[in-house]
Parts: structure tokens; sequence; C-alpha cells
């Protein structure tokens, strides 16, 4: 049962397109991001209701290495797909300090034209240090967003590296945007992020067209090997699954941003026909929730009494050298009356 307040929020966030509608939309957000216990028992509360109204949008990850263009891009398309009627909602996450964990939560600023238009949310929210490239609340913002009507969500990740690839687990498509002159085309069969691109954008190609058309040749035949290698159907080059592809761009002047989304929309339609998009999602919720199992564990795992009363000595051990680090996690763990090995 809600309460009477968060009724309300549910109530404008699912009412016409307003500022009451950002505004519910802002404040449900913060309080599925707060720690607080008694804060995650309401946000669940309110998750659940929202459920029925979710499910209806394109999810659109896109990541990259620091300064690719992600921003840039995201406020191109964006811009392109309101004028088409869409309703864009973009969750940005910002890289979080290690030693403070703070964050600047600027990308907000680098999307001025499209962050005062009705038809488009942005919230820039921060990593807290988590892996991957995503937010710990980053799929039940989506949701929230989707519950507000938003029929376009775009997840920007941090600037990450070639293992950080969280956010293909929790969208429909994924797209790494890639730099001309970026490395030598050793760099384009490395695996890792590039082998789980459906969609991979050589931006900037404004710059040097030459060194964009090059690094597309390169990042193509890589993704045959790969295919050759790994997944069956792009092996095939079966007509009725997507085949991961490449293409060049320059999202500051917006040349090729109409043809990314051709592109996407062909991915969209081939998925649904072919079973695929459903079954990534169905995927993807089970993925979730184990995700949250874990997280929670370890969050019940560092509240137990026996644990916390454990934890100084062996911490004082391990620092001091006289008892390996393996060890002690062990007697940690078996001090909540289970066996771990």
């Amino acid at each position: 049962m809600l309460e009477a307040a968060d009724q309300a929020l549910v109530n404008d966030l699912t009412s016409a397109p307003s500022l009451k509608q950002r505004r519910a939309l802002a404040k449900i957000i913060t309080l599925l991001e707060s720690t607080r216990l008694d804060h995650r028992h309401r946000a669940d509360d309110v998750l659940n209701s929202l459920l029925p109204k979710t499910g209806k949008s394109f999810r659109l990850g896109i990541s990259g290495v620091p300064g690719v263009g992600k921003s840039t891009l995201i406020e191109s398309l964006g811009l392109y797909l309101i004028e088409q009627g869409h309703r864009v909602a973009v969750l940005a996450i910002d890289p979080s300090s290690s030693i403070s964990g703070g964050s600047i939560l600027g990308d907000k600023t680098r999307m001025e034209r499209l962050s005062v238009l009705e038809n488009a949310f942005i919230r820039p929210s921060p990593s807290s240090c988590n892996l991957g490239g995503v937010a710990e609340k980053t799929r039940e913002a989506m949701l929230v967003a989707e519950a507000a009507g938003f029929d376009i969500i775009i997840v920007e990740t941090v600037g990450v590296g070639q293992s950080e690839i969280a956010v293909a687990g929790m969208t429909d498509m994924f797209l790494l945007l890639q730099l001309p002159n970026a490395g030598d085309d050793l760099q384009a069969i490395k695996k890792g992020v590039m082998e789980i691109a459906d969609l991979i954008v050589i931006n900037k190609a404004d710059i040097d067209p030459d060194a964009a058309m090059r690094a597309q040749l390169f990042i193509t035949s890589s993704l045959r090997l790969l295919g050759f290698q790994g997944n069956p159907d792009h092996a095939s080059h079966d007509k009725e699954y997507w085949h991961p592809q490449v293409m060049t761009l320059s999202a500051l002047e917006g040349k090729g941003v109409s043809e990314l989304w051709d592109r996407v929309s062909h991915f969209e339609r081939l998925q649904k026909a072919n079973g695929k998009f459903d079954s990534r999602r169905k995927d993807q919720a089970g993925s979730w929730m184990w995700d949250r199992i874990d997280a929670g564990l370890k969050n019940a795992f560092r509240s137990n009494e026996a644990v916390q009363a454990l934890l100084p000595s062996l911490v004082t051990q391990v620092n001091q050298g006289t008892m390996a680090a393996s060890v002690a996690a062990r007697r940690l763990l078996e001090s909540m009356g289970h066996e771990f090995f």
C-alpha cells in the first residue's frame, strides 16, 4: 500500500506531460537512489505500482571512451527524435571520485538545446564507483521514465574501457562509439566491449574522413572474424537476425544522425520479428534480480553483528601481514554460520 505522498507522486507521473510530471519523475528517481532503508521500502512499493505502465519504450545504451562525443551524439539524436514525435529520456551516468565519492553531474550542461525541450528529460546520476559504467539504480530509473510515457530511453555510460559492459545487459540495443585513429588494427579485434556491441559508430568523421573510413573497414573486418568464432547466427549471416554493423557520422554537425536512427529502427523490427527482443528483456530481468541479490547479500554481510565483531582484528592481521587476505575473508564468511570455500 502506497503512502499518500507517494501515491500523489505516482498520479503526477502517470498524468499528461507537464512540469508537474517532470518534477514527479525526478523525485521518484531520487527516492530510488536513496540509501535509507525506509526510502528503499517506499521505492519498492512505488516501482511495483508502476510496473503495468512500463515496457513500452525502446532502450538504447550508448558507450565509449571519454571524449568520444557521447553527449554530443545524444543531443543531436534526441533533437532529431523529438522532431519525429518521440519523447526522449536520457539517463546520464557521471563518474564518481574514488576518494571523496562526489560527482560533478555535468552531462546535462553539454545538452543545452535538448534539456530545455518539453518532450525531453535528462537525469545525471553518479556512478557511486559501481563497476560497468552505470549507476546502481539505472534499471529502476528506466522503468520510471517508461511509466511517464517516454518512448525512447537513452542510457549514457561513463567513459568506459574494454570490459565495462553492464549497459548491454539492461538495454535493447548497445551502441559503441569509437574515434578515428584510436589505435592500430589489433585494437579492433580485441574482445570485450567490441564483441557485444550491436552497432559501432565512428564519430567525429568530419575531422578526418579518411581515418574514419579506415577505422570502419578495420572494425567491420574484425566483427566478421568475431562472428565466425562466436555467435553462430552471425557466422551464418542469416538475414532474419541482426548482425553488428559499423557506420561513420559527425555528431557535432548532425551528419548521419537520420541514418543512425534508420539502422536502430531496422534492428528493432528484426529483433521483434525473430523473438530476440522479448527473450533479451526476459534474460535481463533475471540478471537484474540476481544483481540485486548479490548487492543485498553484500550489504547484509557488512551489517552482520558477527562480522562486525571479527572485522577489526582480522583487518589488522591482514594489514600486518600475519594472515592471508583469503583466509581472513573465509573466516568472516564462516562467522555468518555457513561454510565457504
